[in-house]
Order: structure tokens, then sequence, then C-alpha cells
């Protein structure tokens, strides 16, 4: 790092562990100060903007969270003082590293740093060429993140509504696949806003169409026989009915003896009751049928198991006959287990055409299964990769939009199954080659044992007190000042923090190129000058063939 020789703007008065004060020089009083730079006169003092905090041999860089006034050195009005977090050293070679050893007293001498300075801080990531934005605090300086620590180690994107969260995943996955051109991302699009068609029928893509596939999750088809015990449990039974103990012991039973007796030809010896093996749903049915309706004593009496089932199989028979669940517990093509490679080759985007980039259209699943579908692919990444003795050299990214629907905090028992799934790729994902991205506009919503697991955190706009606490709790005690910024962050401005960057760093993301469909509706402008009418016989005929056009 270049010697600092820049302008001197104040003096400390005050030292904490996380967070210091200062005073702006004598004369700058009632105006905020200007110093000349290499991009012209600058204004001190504006938040965001870093200081260099210069005693003897400690240099410690920080930044500016806040501006306000003190009593002067007179007695007489006030001057200017600012807030400023403490980041990390310049140690005698120059190069910068997070963290203080040596803090400095009061008095110390706060100093301006120039572009050169703050430059060499991100020179660290520049070589990989993954750049997301530009700093906030110079638009000419150019935010470059660790994509091993990004994709590796997990992150998180949290925003609310209308702050730019489908922007940034489409910023990201764009220039990841153009830097990395052997990525393998798996994308779980809940809302059909990175794959949609027009009115013509014309297929667009937020990403390059030759490096994408997009597949419906219905057309995927991934059947039921592939789930997991507390999968079916999710899926099959309401834990609320009173006889819910009785019906997944029962489950538990009839599903490992159903697995085993498929198994014959495979060879394999006694499998798990979560082993990937095609077994009759019809099968399952018609045992617990048998047991709803059998006695005991020679028929006088009824059996310990009659009636317990009644609501079980109505939800089973119900779901059976609903087309809507057709892709998933009537499948057309995946009816046997040697389907399993083909499913996995297109799910990793190995199947033909090969992909960089595999988008799961998940918009047309129906709400209620919804979650145990999106938490039944999550495993599917994880399964690949905890088998494949390759897993090293064929690392997978698994983004998983709108996460807090179906990976919820703990107390919410109805995804039991889903979250366990979604928590084992979080705690363990990363031994194996396995990458989790979790969007979210509701933080507090979602699961903190995922959260927790996140190396890097992308946060955009929060304004909700709930979601902002939350977020605080999540990161290091030392960056958690840089969360009271959020509510003040303008659309597509994100503060990253964590692994990924060398100090967290408030950046404007680059905007990709396509952008996402994802935009709000202008209402003044179609109510001004829309549609006088529209086709409602149309209208209603997709919603009773339950097929949407994504516009």
């Amino acid at each position: 790092m270049t010697p600092y020789t820049k302008t001197l703007i104040g003096h400390l008065t005050r030292i904490e562990t996380g967070s210091m004060t200062a005073r702006l020089a004598d004369g700058n009083e009632g105006r905020l100060p200007r110093i000349s730079t290499s991009r012209d006169d600058e204004l001190i003092g504006q938040p965001g903007s870093y200081v260099a905090i210069i005693q003897g041999d400690i240099k410690i860089l920080a930044v500016i969270t806040s501006i306000g006034e003190i009593p002067s050195h007179s007695g007489n009005g006030s001057c200017r003082s600012i807030q400023l977090i403490p980041l990390g050293e310049i140690v005698r070679s120059g190069t910068f590293q997070n963290g203080i050893k040596n803090y400095p007293v009061t008095g110390a001498e706060v100093h301006m740093v120039d572009k050169e300075d703050v430059e060499s801080i991100f020179i660290k990531f520049r070589a990989q060429g993954f750049a997301v934005g530009n700093a906030s605090a110079d638009e000419t300086i150019d935010v470059c993140l660790d994509p091993a620590a990004l994709f590796g180690r997990h992150f998180a994107i949290l925003g609310q509504s209308g702050a730019g969260k489908s922007w940034t995943v489409a910023n990201l996955l764009q220039r990841a696949v153009k830097t990395m051109r052997n990525a393998h991302i798996i994308l779980l699009d809940l809302h059909g806003e990175y794959s949609w068609e027009d009115n013509e029928g014309n297929r667009h893509y937020a990403f390059d169409s030759k490096t994408t596939r997009y597949i419906d999750a219905r057309d995927l088809e991934i059947p039921y026989w592939l789930m997991t015990f507390a999968e079916l449990v999710d899926l099959l039974i309401d834990r609320s009915d009173a006889s819910a103990s009785s019906q997944i012991a029962f489950l538990r039973d009839s599903v490992h003896e159903l697995r085993n007796k498929s198994n014959k030809d495979l060879g394999i010896g006694d499998l798990s009751i979560d082993s990937p093996v095609y077994f009759s749903l019809q099968e399952l049915h018609a045992y617990f049928e048998t047991a709803n309706k059998m006695s005991s004593n020679f028929g006088k009496d009824k059996g310990p198991l009659a009636g317990l089932f009644d609501q079980f199989l109505m939800r089973l028979q119900s779901r059976m006959n609903d087309a809507r669940y057709d892709f998933l517990l009537n499948p057309k093509h995946r009816t046997s287990s040697d389907t399993l490679p083909g499913l996995l080759r297109d799910f990793v985007g190995l199947g033909e055409p090969r992909a960089q980039i595999t988008i799961i259209d998940m918009s047309s699943v129906p709400f209620d299964v919804r979650p145990v579908v999106t938490a039944q692919v999550g495993r599917l990444a994880f399964e690949f990769n905890y088998w494949n003795p390759m897993f090293k050299e064929f690392p997978l990214l698994l983004v998983c939009e709108e996460a807090h629907s179906y990976i919820p905090r703990e107390g919410n028992s109805q995804f039991e199954g889903t979250r366990r799934s979604m928590q084992r790729i979080a705690k363990e994902g990363r031994k194996y080659g396995v990458g989790l991205a979790v969007v979210t506009q509701r933080p507090h919503e979602l699961s903190e044992t995922v959260l927790a697991q996140c190396s890097t955190f992308i946060c955009l706009r929060l304004t909700n007190p709930d979601d902002q606490a939350y977020v605080k709790d999540l990161v290091p005690e030392a960056e958690r000042d840089f969360i009271d910024i959020l509510s003040s962050l303008g659309q597509g401005e994100a503060m990253i923090m964590g692994l990924a960057v060398p100090l967290p760093t408030r950046v404007q993301l680059f905007k990709p190129d396509p952008p996402p469909n994802s935009s709000s509706v202008d209402f003044y402008r179609h109510w001004s000058s829309g549609l006088a009418d529209l086709d409602v016989d149309d209208i209603v005929n997709r919603w009773r063939r339950q097929d949407r056009l994504h516009r």
C-alpha cells in the first residue's frame, strides 16, 4: 500500500473495540471540509468513505458511518465529528489484514485515503476477475469477490421486495459462467423470473441460452420414490392428526418393506428406508387400506390399527387423483429405479444439451407441495456429490430463491423434513463440493441454522426492524454496526460482508445483462395507457388447465 501522505482531516477522541470517534480538524467547523485528490475536490465525512488512522507504526483502515457535532474546544458552539468502524490494519509490508491487534490512543491522526490505497485492498481478489460492482464511495473502483469463498462457503442474498435480489442473482451467475467455463449451477426459480415466454411463445433467459437449460419441475419428474422417509412424512401425513404417530410408524415399516421388495433385481442387499429405489404407491395405499380394515379375534373385534388411517387414506387418494400432482405421484417416465441416472444427468447439466446453469422452474408446482419438491431438489444435489468420488473436481452450487418459504426457522413443524434436508446441505455441503446460496426477503423467517452457516452476506435494502435485528445477530460482532446502513441503501446497492470480500464494502452492483423478468408493474403507465379489455375466456381456460403463461 502506498504511504499515507494525504491531508489531515481530524484526530481521534474516543476508541472502543468496534467503533471510534474523531473530531474534524480545526477550521472545518460549520461546513464539510474538502481535500484535493486525483479525482478533484472531495467532501470529507461522507458515510461509507474510507479513512486511515495513523499513530506511530499503527495504521488502521476505517470506514465512516455517520457525521455529527460535539462541543468545540473553546466551549463556544460545536464542531464536526465522525463515527468510524475500524476494518483492519496496514502491516509493515504495506498490505491490508483483517482485524485489529494494536489500537491507537486518543489524539491519533485521521487521514483521507486515495483511490490507490483502497484499490490495493481489493487487488487480492482481482486476479480471478470476478468483479460484481463498483464501490459506492468511489464508482471508479471495481469490487472483486473471491469466488472460491463465495460459492464454496455458502452465501446469503438478503433484501426486501424491490431491493434487487433477482438482479443480484442474475449478476453473480452471469459473471460466474463467463469467468468459470465449467460452472455447474442449479437454480430454483419459484416465480419464473429467470426464464419466461412472451406472447408469441418465444422463450427468454436471464442468462446466455447456450449455457442454460430450462426445465419445468413437472417435466423433470422428481418422483415420490426418490424422497427420503422424512420428506414422505411431510408430503403424506398431517402432523396435527391425532393418529399421526401411528401413521408415521406404519409408513416407516411399509416403505422399508416395499423398497426391499423392489430391490430383488438389484441384488444390493438390505436397503435403507431412504435408498432411492422405486416402489409402488398403489401398493403402499393397499397396505394402509388393509391395516385400516383389519379385524382381530376371528372378526369379532377391530384390529389395533382399524380406523386410524382414514385421514391418511383420504389425503393420499385425493392427491393421487389430482392431475396437478401427476409429476410427483404418477410419473410417466420415472417408473423404475434405472431411470435415476438420466434424471441426475439432466439435473446437474450433463444431459443434452450440456448446460452450466440448470433453471428448475417451480412456479407451476402447487403451493402445498412446493416445499417438499424444492427440498428434494436440494437433497439430490447433495446426494449426487456425496456419492460422487470426483466431488472435489465437480463442485455444484444450489441457488434457493424465496428460501424462507420452504426452509423456515425452527418451530414450524409443517416442513420438518424439508428443513432437515436443507440444513444438512448447509452444515455438510462444503465438505462434498456443494455450495448453497439462499435468497430471501424475510431473513427472520428463514432457518437460523442455514443462515448461520453462510460465510458471506450480500445485504440489500432492509427496513424491517425484525429482519435487521436478526441479521445483526448473525454477522460477526465487528461488522454489526454496518447493519444500520441497510435501510438507506438504494436499488441494486448492497453491503457485502464476510469471507468473499476483504472488508465490509458498500457496493453498487452491476446491472445484469439481460435482466431477469422481475421488474415491478408500472401502475401509472398501464393505468394511463394500458389495455382497455382482456380475453377473460382465455384466462379462465388457463386457470382450468393450470397453464400459466410467464410474461
